[in-house]
């Protein structure tokens, strides 16, 4: 072979491979920037009276979650938003407040959105650190407090006025997220929930929630007892964060009326009835605990609060009812709503 088909042949064979080099690198650095995240978004709504059911993509969870709204009787006029969380069970099953209280008719004729997420059993409505084998991925904080509101103000044409509710569970959840974005809800309810998760009492009930009850890992949501994450979101040691939002903070004593009683023993058949009775006025005592340690906080502080210390009650739908009607005067007011 002559020497010049020889100097082709090299020099086509090295254009060869440097072409395939570049195209490479430049189908590797496309695919690095060619998939941008999909944003959070109403993927549909399906209407049944004045509750419509949303559907809504979240991001940062990347799923659909549910959205159940009470609309106003008159649609065509702005209205705020509350948000009332749930329990234990997170709206999944028959311990919310739809199955559990009259709240949602009561509230019917107030001119407010009643939001309420389905979801997120035993997740502490938080952001976890990693995803967990039974209760999945959790980025509740995220999606309550940056993906679902701007939705939900564009969709229901509102007023950006917000108040927050949320029970036992939820009651340790909505002071968290009033302190992970103030001035979001301008005013916070919170009843029958322990403040304090990063002392040994408090993770402890914690622990309860997510895995004795809900089947989850702790580990997977904050991590060891001494991760400084128990510190970051235990509602108490940040506290000052509160500072601004209106308050309502609502307990039992843990001591039980003869309607408690009847309660618990109707529940559940005998001995669970009374196990149920007595972890009912164990529970409710350890939050009163916990939410005298709270109001001793922002009294240090000089962050004001409205408390109701029933001295009686246990942990129960009933009281958790009462204390909606008893709050909202102060939930109204932080919405803008005059009466």
């Amino acid at each position: 072979m002559k020497l010049s088909a020889l100097f082709s042949a090299a020099v086509f064979r090295t254009a060869a491979v440097t072409l395939t080099a570049a195209l490479s690198v430049a189908v590797a650095g496309s695919a690095a920037v060619a998939a941008p995240e999909k944003p959070a978004t109403i993927t549909s709504i399906t209407k049944e009276g004045r509750t419509w059911h949303l559907k809504v993509y979240s991001a940062a969870m990347d799923k659909e979650i549910t959205v159940d709204v009470q609309r106003p009787s008159d649609e065509s006029q702005p209205a705020p938003n509350l948000y009332m969380l749930n329990g234990l069970d997170a709206g999944e099953g028959t311990a919310n407040w739809k199955a559990q209280t009259k709240a949602l008719d009561w509230l019917a004729d107030k001119p407010v959105n009643v939001i309420q997420p389905i979801g997120g059993r035993g997740s502490y409505y938080t952001d976890w650190q990693q995803s967990d084998p039974v209760l999945g991925v959790n980025k509740w904080r995220t999606f309550l407090t940056e993906e679902l509101p701007p939705l939900l103000d564009r969709e229901l044409l509102s007023t950006g006025r917000n108040a927050l509710t949320g029970l036992s569970m939820s009651g340790t959840s909505v002071l968290q997220l009033a302190e992970a974005k103030p001035g979001l809800w301008n005013t916070v309810a919170a009843y029958s929930g322990c403040a304090q998760i990063a002392d040994p009492v408090g993770q402890q009930l914690v622990k309860l929630v997510v895995g004795t009850w809900s089947g989850g890992d702790v580990q997977n949501m904050y991590g060891p007892p001494d991760s400084p994450l128990w510190s970051q979101n235990d509602p108490v040691i940040n506290a000052e964060k509160l500072r601004g939002t209106q308050l309502y903070i609502s307990t039992g004593s843990g001591i039980p009326v003869a309607a408690d009683v009847q309660y618990y023993l109707n529940s559940a058949p005998a001995p669970m009835g009374g196990v149920n009775l007595g972890l009912g006025m164990l529970i409710e005592a350890g939050v009163n605990g916990c939410t005298h340690n709270l109001k001793n906080k922002l009294d240090s502080l000089n962050i004001p609060a409205t408390y109701q210390f029933d001295p009686v009650g246990t942990h129960y739908w009933p009281y958790w009812e009462q204390a909606l009607h008893d709050s909202w005067p102060l939930l109204a007011q932080g919405m803008g709503l005059t009466n």
